[in-house]
């Protein structure tokens, strides 16, 4: 089989068999529908075991709405919902938070390689005019896990954020669109770095891990979730066929199959980190705890490896020409391989 050089997202990867398995077994006869399904029951009880506390769990089917519906949960309208300045609520969801939750404003603060600083927070919610009624006023902090630039945030440093905003009154809501490649590099439990560490709701990704569209609002805190029945029919996100969803995510969570995956992504994506920067001129612009690469490389080398058939992203927040690369559960070592041998024969002029 020829080699893949399609390193653009996860989200290009197509589903698991596994996941395509349970979708086709889940058509067989009739079922109720909008969640009173035996799939669905099964998921709470699932995902209850997982993150070992009593939870509520809404599929839904993009990681936008998850994002955007949960937030909408936590925030009013007149609210401030602090994010990493490269966080996906804040640039690539075109305004879904703000208009779920009726108008709350997205915070944006500055860290490196993705993760909001301690100090950077505290400065950012001491300033922030509380009781000022020009003001919007705090409500919610949002964690990325992996963050944008691919990194991790550790269990302490979830913890030290969340008592940040906690000890403020504020809620934390956690984007894990690639939760599975967090926690794969972290070898740490779910809810180490969820509830145990103070986040309220998470968004659980499961379309970048295998699944064909299904994702998961889990709220920790049941309290919160009071009215999200009607938010996520709102939305337009309380699927007539709850089933479909359910089973995907039922699919990855068995046998632990959605971290065998993530696991497998995060080690093509260090193959690949460490085959690229053995090469002259490049290096990495961030660490790579999961499945993201960013790679700085010389500027002739972007075409070139275009011309090659290699295909990947501009980064546009980085210094100097960076590469962002994504691996994913159907990446191959003989895809990695062939990518940077690519970059290599290109960068002698072959």
């Amino acid at each position: 089989m020829a080699a893949n050089l399609d390193f653009s997202s996860d989200n290009a990867a197509g589903a698991t068999p596994e996941v395509l398995s349970a979708v086709a077994d889940a058509n067989h006869g009739t079922a109720m529908a909008y969640g009173a399904d035996d799939w669905t029951a099964r998921l709470e009880a699932a995902f209850a075991d997982l993150f070992e506390t009593d939870i509520a769990v809404f599929p839904v089917a993009t990681g936008t709405a998850a994002n955007a519906l949960a937030l909408s949960a936590l925030t009013p309208p007149h609210g401030a919902v602090y994010c990493h300045e490269f966080a996906h609520i804040a640039v690539d969801e075109c305004g879904a938070p703000e208009l779920y939750s009726g108008g709350a404003k997205l915070i944006s603060l500055t860290g490196a390689h993705g993760r909001i600083g301690a100090g950077t927070l505290e400065g950012a919610l001491d300033g922030a005019g509380w009781g000022v009624q020009h003001h919007v006023q705090p409500a919610a902090v949002s964690l990325t896990q992996l963050t944008e630039d691919g990194t991790v945030y550790t269990a302490d440093q979830v913890a030290e954020l969340c008592g940040i905003a906690k000890a403020r009154g504020l809620a934390v809501h956690m984007d894990g669109a690639r939760f599975a490649n967090a926690l794969a590099s972290l070898g740490c439990t779910p809810a180490d770095i969820t509830w145990r560490a103070g986040v309220d709701v998470l968004s659980f990704g499961g379309t970048k891990n295998g699944a064909l569209a299904a994702e998961a609002v889990v709220f920790f805190d049941r309290d919160k979730a009071q009215d999200f029945l009607y938010r996520r029919k709102r939305g337009g996100h309380l699927f007539s066929k709850m089933r479909f969803l359910s089973a995907q995510l039922l699919a990855m969570l068995e046998g632990g199959r959605w971290l065998d995956w993530a696991g497998h992504a995060n080690a093509m994506a260090a193959r690949l980190a460490d085959g690229l920067t053995a090469l002259d001129g490049i290096t990495l612009a961030h660490p790579v705890d999961g499945n993201i690469v960013f790679a700085r490389v010389p500027e002739t080398l972007i075409d070139r490896l275009r011309d090659g058939g290699a295909v990947f992203h501009l980064w546009p927040y980085a210094d100097g020409p960076t590469i962002r690369l994504v691996t994913s559960f159907a990446t191959r070592a003989d895809d990695v391989d062939a990518l940077i041998g690519l970059a290599a024969s290109r960068l002698s002029g072959a």
